[in-house]
């Protein structure tokens, strides 16, 4: 299968994708639109929406294949404390919409479902709460044009279940979970102690189209993931998005991540050989990484 956005994704063609450029983060391109730390950016999918499309707009520009959606905080649990719960399927289907606007047939719209904000094997919330609330989400972006939907940043093995189950029944469109792997001497588990194999097995077990990781480290370090998740003979398209960097602290307090965009450049051959089929930036990586992502698999797939 070859890239084609205008090919409708199913979950019997989407194993028949090829590798793709993915985007990378939006959080801090919303900065550098006026957002202010700890802002809930997700609302200007309403009220800013041109400010979105720009984001948007820039990573296609840049290369990406695939672009995600100003939602990774639009389910109801988060935004119940900000008193917005009733408003997640108007935010969440307004963000697919934008970046549908934007892919116009250059890339694919992937859906973003992010974490709910509370530990469900803690017991701070019932599975079947995350599990209606993905639900939701998932068929707003089905309703405002995504092309797939992606589970991620997740550290809980509970919430991805939970999360997972709620969107394949709440949409009929290819869904993905991408975890956070930052513990283990080679960054091996999340934060919660879920190790790759795991997380491969749920994913599977489950129904997903797709698993990896994102955030929690540079780049570089997804080599290595790619390739345990490789190991577990996975029949799973294998999602990377790795941070620029570490994160720094610099002479203003503020948190800032150095990594230029030659560091994605130089790892992507490597990301591909391990196993990876999708891969872009997370945190405090630009449209210029993502350039430099794409322009290096152009290259490698030559």
């Amino acid at each position: 299968m070859k890239f084609d956005p205008n090919v409708k994704l199913t979950k019997e063609n989407f194993p028949e994708l090829p590798p793709l450029c993915t985007d990378g983060a939006w959080g801090t391109e919303m900065a550098k639109l006026g957002a202010q730390p700890g802002q809930m950016c997700d609302t200007w999918n309403l009220d800013a929406p041109d400010k979105v499309l720009t984001v948007a707009n820039a990573y296609v520009d840049a290369g990406a294949q695939i672009i995600l959606t100003n939602t990774f905080n639009s389910n109801r649990i988060v935004l119940a404390k900000h008193d917005l719960a009733d408003r997640a399927f108007d935010i969440t289907k307004a963000g697919a919409e934008i970046s549908r606007k934007a892919a116009q047939g250059r890339a694919y719209v992937f859906g973003s479902i992010g974490p709910c904000g509370k530990i469900v094997m803690m017991g701070e919330v019932a599975p079947e709460e995350v599990e209606e609330s993905a639900a939701e989400q998932a068929k707003a972006l089905e309703d405002g044009g995504a092309d797939a939907i992606v589970i991620e940043t997740q550290s809980d093995l509970q919430e991805v279940e939970a999360a997972l189950h709620g969107a394949l029944s709440g949409s009929s469109l290819p869904v993905g979970v991408s975890l956070t792997f930052d513990a283990g001497e080679n960054n091996e588990f999340t934060m919660m102690g879920v190790s790759i194999p795991q997380a491969y097995e749920t994913a599977k077990s489950f129904g997903a189209s797709f698993v990896g990781a994102n955030c929690g480290a540079g780049i570089t370090t997804f080599v290595s993931i790619a390739e345990m998740f490789a190991e577990c003979r996975s029949e799973l398209p294998i999602w990377v998005k790795g941070n620029a960097g570490k994160p720094e602290i610099d002479a203003s307090g503020n948190t800032v991540y150095t990594a230029p965009p030659e560091t994605y450049a130089n790892v992507v051959g490597d990301l591909l050989k391990a196993g990876a089929r999708f891969i872009g930036g997370c945190c405090g990586s630009s449209p210029d990484h993502v350039r430099a992502i794409a322009d290096a698999m152009k290259a490698s797939l030559a």
